[in-house]
């Protein structure tokens, strides 16, 4: 992904500590007094321009969304769009997702999302692969029981790998689906990269993959 340059974006972001929390590691086990409710928390790591965390936030309002992506020029779009519908169930974090541990408590994620990350294809960079068996474990570290995660790409190879990973690690596959456009899923919210691809008539994998 080639990345636009936005030299105002560390302003920008420094300047809405409410929306892009300035310090995560201090909310570490206090999210829900940061929201201000008991509501379920569910992140997305690599939020990108916020397209599918800020309609997720709009859809359900009873539900917390947390966004973390380490780009400072991709995640003031999304700061820009989340300031824009008003929403307070949604915050971001300019942050690597490798660092997760450092940011959420044992328990205190539902859900994590994964939409349209880079597959990383050569075999020596199987490590970065978010679907990778160390990030299998620190989602389920921060996650409660029976904690999901579900993953959409338009690339058949990562999702194959993922299925594969997902079950080497003990989790239930659950609503598998090669073609999700073509199927009978509801309530499904795009981000930016799975509009254009569908557009393109390329089919959009998808899976949810549950922790024991």
């Amino acid at each position: 992904m080639r990345l636009r340059n936005k030299p105002w974006a560390k302003d920008e972001i420094r300047n809405n500590p409410s929306i892009v929390i300035p310090d995560p590691k201090e909310g570490k086990g206090k999210w829900k007094e940061l929201f201000g409710n008991e509501n379920p928390i569910h992140v997305e790591v690599g939020t990108g321009k916020g397209q599918f965390i800020t309609k997720m936030a709009e859809q359900n309002p009873d539900i917390n969304y947390i966004g973390v992506e380490r780009y400072d020029s991709v995640i003031l779009t999304a700061l820009e769009r989340i300031s824009q519908s008003k929403r307070n169930n949604v915050k971001l974090l300019n942050e690597d997702v490798t660092e997760l541990l450092s940011f959420f408590e044992n328990n205190e994620v539902s859900r994590v999302y994964i939409n349209f990350t880079d597959p990383w294809p050569k075999k020596r960079h199987e490590k970065r692969r978010l679907t990778y068996k160390d990030f299998l474990e620190k989602y389920q570290s921060i996650m409660k029981e029976k904690g999901e995660v579900h993953l959409k790409t338009d690339n058949q190879a990562l999702f194959e790998y993922s299925l594969h990973s997902f079950s080497l690690y003990g989790m239930v596959l659950q609503n598998v689906s090669l073609n999700l456009h073509q199927s009978d899923f509801e309530g499904n919210v795009m981000t930016e990269y799975e509009e254009k691809f569908s557009q393109k008539g390329m089919p959009i994998y998808r899976c949810e993959a549950v922790y024991r």
